[in-house]
């Protein structure tokens, strides 16, 4: 087409045409009466435009390649990050199972002694009322916690509730000088309270001074009027020593505690009592005695020696 002015006219007259229709699409939005003459042209036009992306897809892919091989150090990077964090999470699903184990063994005293408890977990020790031996739960006044509830877990009496805030509480452990529980032996009955002495074994008092009691002797919580702060038949250690009798009118035993007070981690606090006392059911089995070899000698006379024991 030459360059008359006619030409220019129709050049003009057709961009002011494109321009309003763009115009008109524009504020037609979804209900532009373009849209089907733009969808015919995509029909018409998509193919070609495949075709295009298809011969040119090769350059684009190359500078793709390019551009990734300058993060090839970032990639093998997050590579090794992701690894040490896989790492870190097996260790943690390690913990995890050990935790489980605790809870298991906890839900299980819970169900022996027909407590009814709210699991929490430890998150601090020695809190700032200045008790020597105190540890911080992570459940309080909106778990249904309250003060002088009896905390404990899979191996036996922990301690007792003696603060509460809103979301967290303060355990006395059983091992704090202030710490005393009213304790019942095994089989026989006998009375006692039980001190903490810090990292030594608890302290008991026997009610009894003529009471017989022996190594290997185990207690439990005697349980409180109302149960609080403790319930009844909570295992609390096995008898270490015995201090003899020396014509007091109590008798002093120490007592190593079932639980680890410096390995605390799972917990239960006591929100309902059971409805009768569980007596010995909550201990654990005691453990068999492991049989001492015996070794029998036979002695062979020789041959040549006889039987009045003469050399020939």
């Amino acid at each position: 087409m030459r360059d008359t002015r006619e030409s220019r006219l129709l050049l003009v007259l057709l961009i002011a045409i494109a321009f309003a229709l763009i115009t008109v699409d524009i504020r037609g939005g979804q209900d532009s009466p373009v849209d089907g003459a733009r969808q015919a042209a995509a029909t018409v036009f998509g193919p070609i435009e495949n075709g295009v992306s298809s011969a040119v897809d090769p350059v684009g892919n190359a500078i793709a390649a390019v551009r990734d091989s300058s993060t090839r150090h970032d990639r093998v990077a997050q590579l090794e990050h992701d690894n040490a964090a896989l790492k870190a999470k097996l260790g943690s699903d390690d913990r995890n199972r050990s935790r489980l184990k605790q809870l298991d063994k906890m839900i299980k005293v819970a169900g022996e002694g027909q407590y009814g408890i709210k699991g929490a977990e430890v998150i601090a020790i020695g809190a700032a009322q200045g008790f020597s031996w105190t540890v911080t739960i992570d459940v309080g006044a909106h778990d249904g916690i309250k003060r002088d509830m009896t905390v404990l877990n899979g191996d036996g009496l922990v301690g007792r509730v003696t603060t509460v805030g809103p979301d967290t509480a303060t355990v006395l452990l059983a091992n704090d000088p202030d710490f005393t529980v009213g304790t019942r032996m095994e089989s026989t009955d006998e009375l006692g309270f039980a001190s903490g002495q810090g990292d030594r074994p608890l302290r008991v008092e026997l009610l009894n001074a003529k009471a017989k009691i022996k190594k290997g002797d185990r207690l439990i919580t005697f349980g409180s009027q109302a149960d609080k702060p403790f319930v009844p038949g909570v295992p609390v250690g096995v008898v270490s020593r015995v201090d003899p009798s020396g014509g007091d009118l109590t008798r002093t035993i120490y007592v190593r505690p079932y639980v680890s007070f410096t390995k605390l981690d799972i917990v239960g606090v006591v929100v309902a009592a059971p409805k009768s006392d569980p007596r010995d059911t909550v201990l654990p089995p005691k453990p068999r005695p492991t049989p001492t070899p015996t070794v029998t000698v036979t002695v062979t006379p020789s041959a040549n020696v006889p039987v009045d024991g003469q050399q020939q």
